[in-house]
């Protein structure tokens, strides 16, 4: 029997009976069945969960799990439960169906079996099992449906509300009076405007009914290209991007605006535009490019960080304090750019006050572009942002670098002149000192010409080491006032190549001399004997820095002094300057070392090949030359000295003639002096030579006594520097009793300077001198006439 089904329909059949499965399936495959068999229950559950068939024929005795266990396992499976069941049962018993259909059979089929109601049955239940599955698939087409049409309509609700709320928003845009609403159309006609739009042009609303209102008229001339431009966007696109313009105001004046908009239709004719009011914006944007103005106008660099460091405004002063733009400064890390790794522990205190007190103020050592090192006085500030949060630092920074500068300067300058009036006064002892002596051995000499040799020798001993003590005496005077002697115009180009000379001599082979002189070097007004010093100082120095061999280099040129280097050197005057350098390769000096290279007897050098007094000689002479020295030194690096002396015009100093050292003839000489040895070898050897020698051992005794023998002295010698009446005081009381006093001024520390403030002096005689320099000294003064002081 075919049923003609396209797709076969499938039937397990399930019995322990070999005979019996052999007779259902040839009748149920004539049917037009596919038949799957199975000899029990375990079995035909596996069968059923595999491939579910569309109905099971089910024995009800069978070995192992019966029937009735295994229809209760396919019903309690969710994915079998839904197969409808026939039991096939040899036994009539009403109990045993109601238990089968009660566990869900549909039906049962009594046996033996009759092929014509198996067959009928069989039919029946499985059209109503397709029939079922129909319904259930027409149900579940249903129900998709009804839901993707719920939800269509849901979307459609959504969409509506959606619009609905858009409308009210443009409605509550148009009406609000924050931006101007206009429609218009492409000619520039306004059909219609929010209130906010009116407010800005200044019109009503009955311009706007009387067709008043043209886009294009209220547009000043050159922004029409712009009013082109948008039009051919909108065209392209149906929109116009915002841009900024401006609109004549109904009184005439102008108002900056930004304007975009879109076609409101397919039509594209009627526009919607919306219009900002920028004049708050650009009058704020004024406000703070003024603001950026001053900033930049300050020349304090002012640089705001965020909170990682980074920089986020760099003002002009800070591009001329640092040497970055701009550009090149904003988004870098400022510890990264301005300081040096070893000068990033100075900023721990900063950040640490920054936090707790929000300010900090204080000095930071920071690096330029170019690696310079510079100070500046800092100050710091944390900004909040409108909650209260920190959000980043400003900073303020002053340079203070030429200031600090100054301050070292002028702070080595007092050291140095306090440790100079020190020295000077020892100096002016050891002179009181050495004086009687030097005098005592020549005197020794003269007195005993015919001792025997042994005493003569010692005498000269003497002489000699007292002169050498004299000598360093003068060494440290040097420091203290400088070197005065003659001065005529000089070449520096020839005592340069003379120390060359010298150095290339006498210095060790591995140091290589070199020179670098530039042509036309000016001349200087200076003693050539103390600037050769000078140089000779310095190379030594040098040599004695590069005991491994190295380079001297000696250079000079033309140097002109501006008043920005002025600023930065206390010594330093504008004007024209002769510079020496004098550079090694040595071993250099620490920075605690320079702060102390100039101060008297300060030196580097094992005991017993220093004294300490060269580079305080070469302070001394370069100063009183009327120059300035720089030292520039790095540890491993060298050491180069540079000497400025200023230029000067050539001139030709005219040449002292040569006195005659004479006997006296019996004039009367006064010495005033505090100290008894000068006074006694003084008086003695001025009697040897046919003086007479009246003496006083203050201002007030010498007073006393030239008022006695005033008429009879012919020379005072006085000392400047003596307890309760000083020399320049002795000698305007002595000019009072004698206008026309001749007298010598002698000292071991005033300067020649400040004794010629002293009115009457016709002479100077440094201590220690020698009976020569004393006796030709009253020579001059003796030939010269008497002149009536006008100061007193």
């Amino acid at each position: 029997m075919n049923r003609g089904v396209v797709e076969e329909d499938v039937i397990l059949i399930v019995d322990d009976t070999p005979t019996n499965l052999e007779v259902l399936l040839d009748l149920l495959e004539a049917a037009g069945f596919k038949v799957v068999v199975a000899e029990d229950g375990e079995r035909a559950i596996a069968l059923a969960e595999y491939a579910p068939p569309d109905l099971i024929l089910l024995d009800i005795l069978m070995p192992g799990i019966d029937g009735f266990e295994t229809c209760r396992r396919l019903k309690a499976n969710p994915a079998t439960q839904e197969i409808p069941i026939i039991f096939l049962t040899a036994v009539s018993d009403n109990v045993d169906k109601v238990k089968g259909l009660n566990l869900g059979a549909v039906d049962y089929i009594t046996k033996p079996l009759n092929h014509e109601e198996v067959l009928a049955r069989v039919n029946t239940h499985v059209r109503l099992q397709n029939l079922t599955k129909r319904l259930t698939e027409q149900n579940e087409r249903l129900e998709k449906e009804i839901q993707q049409r719920q939800q269509v309509e849901a979307e459609r609700e959504q969409a509506f509300r959606a619009l609905q709320r858009s409308e009210a928003r443009f409605r509550r845009l148009i009406e609000a009076n924050v931006i101007g609403v206009i429609f218009s159309m492409t000619d520039g006609r306004i059909t219609d405007a929010n209130d906010a739009f009116l407010r800005i042009v200044g019109y009503d609303r009955a311009d706007l009914k009387a067709r008043n209102l043209n886009w294009q008229a209220m547009t000043p001339p050159e922004y029409i290209h712009l009013h082109q431009a948008a039009v051919t966007e909108l065209t392209n696109t149906g929109v116009f991007n915002a841009f900024e313009k401006e609109y004549f105001h109904k009184d005439g004046h102008r108002i900056p605006v930004m304007i975009g908009g879109a076609f409101l239709d397919e039509s594209q004719k009627a526009i919607v535009g919306f219009v900002l009011d920028l004049t708050q914006h650009k009058q704020a944007e004024d406000k703070i490019r003024e603001q950026a103005a001053l900033l930049n106008i300050t020349t304090d660099a002012i640089l705001v960080r965020d909170l990682d460091n980074n920089i986020q405004y760099w003002n002009k002063g800070a591009e001329h304090l640092y040497g970055w733009n701009a550009e090149e400064a904003v988004d870098q890390n400022a510890t990264q750019l301005l300081y040096r790794p070893d000068s990033l522990k100075q900023l721990e205190v900063a950040q640490k006050s920054l936090i707790e007190c929000g300010t900090w103020q204080g000095e930071l050592h920071q690096v330029n572009k170019q690696g310079k090192e510079i100070t500046v006085a800092s100050r710091w500030t944390l900004m909040h942002d409108a909650q209260g949060q920190p959000k980043s630092f400003l900073t303020v920074n002053t340079d203070i670098t030429e200031k600090k500068q100054l301050e070292s300067q002028f702070l080595r300058t007092q050291r140095l002149e306090s440790l100079g009036t020190l020295a000077g006064g020892i100096a002016h002892d050891l002179n009181n000192i050495l004086t009687p002596v030097l005098s005592t051995a020549q005197l020794l000499q003269l007195k005993f010409p015919y001792a025997d040799e042994q005493s003569q020798n010692l005498l000269k001993i003497v002489e000699a080491n007292t002169r050498r003590g004299a000598a360093l005496v003068k060494q440290v005077l040097q420091f203290t006032r400088g070197i005065e002697g003659n001065r005529e115009s000089i070449q520096v180009e020839p005592l340069i190549y003379e120390v060359k000379q010298i150095a290339e001599k006498t210095f060790p082979k591995s140091i290589q001399v070199l020179t670098d002189v530039k042509p036309g070097l000016w001349s200087v007004s200076g003693d050539a004997t103390h600037l050769h010093q000078v140089l000779v100082n310095l190379v030594v120095n040098a040599r004695d820095a590069m005991m491994n061999g190295g380079t001297l280099t000696i250079s000079a040129e033309n140097l002109f002094i501006d008043e920005h280097y002025a600023r930065m050197n206390l010594d330093a005057s504008v004007g024209p300057y002769v510079g020496l350098r004098v550079k090694d390769t040595g071993t250099g000096m620490p920075i605690e070392v320079i702060d102390r290279i100039f101060e008297p007897f300060f030196t580097t050098k094992e005991i017993g090949k220093g004294t300490g007094l060269g580079l305080s000689t070469v302070r001394g002479i370069v100063k009183s030359h009327g120059g300035f020295i720089d030292v520039f030194s790095k540890v491993g690096k060298g050491t180069e000295f540079k000497v400025f002396l200023p230029a000067t015009e050539a001139t030709v100093a005219p040449q002292a003639e040569p006195s005659n050292l004479l006997d006296g003839n019996s004039e009367w000489i006064l010495v005033v002096d505090d100290e008894v040895e000068i006074l006694e070898t003084t008086k003695a050897a001025l009697e040897a030579y046919n003086y007479q020698v009246l003496v006083a051992n203050d201002g007030i005794e010498a007073i006393a006594l030239y008022a006695q023998h005033k008429d009879k002295i012919a020379v005072t010698l006085i000392d400047m520097m003596m307890p309760s009446m000083d020399g320049p005081t002795t000698i305007q009381t002595l000019q009072k009793i004698q206008p026309g006093l001749k007298a010598i001024a002698i000292s071991g520390f005033v300067s020649n300077d400040k004794l010629r403030e002293a009115s009457g002096i016709k002479h100077f005689i440094a201590k220690p001198y020698t009976i020569q320099e004393l006796l030709q000294a009253l020579q001059i003064v003796l030939k010269q006439p008497a002149v009536v002081s006008q100061k007193w």
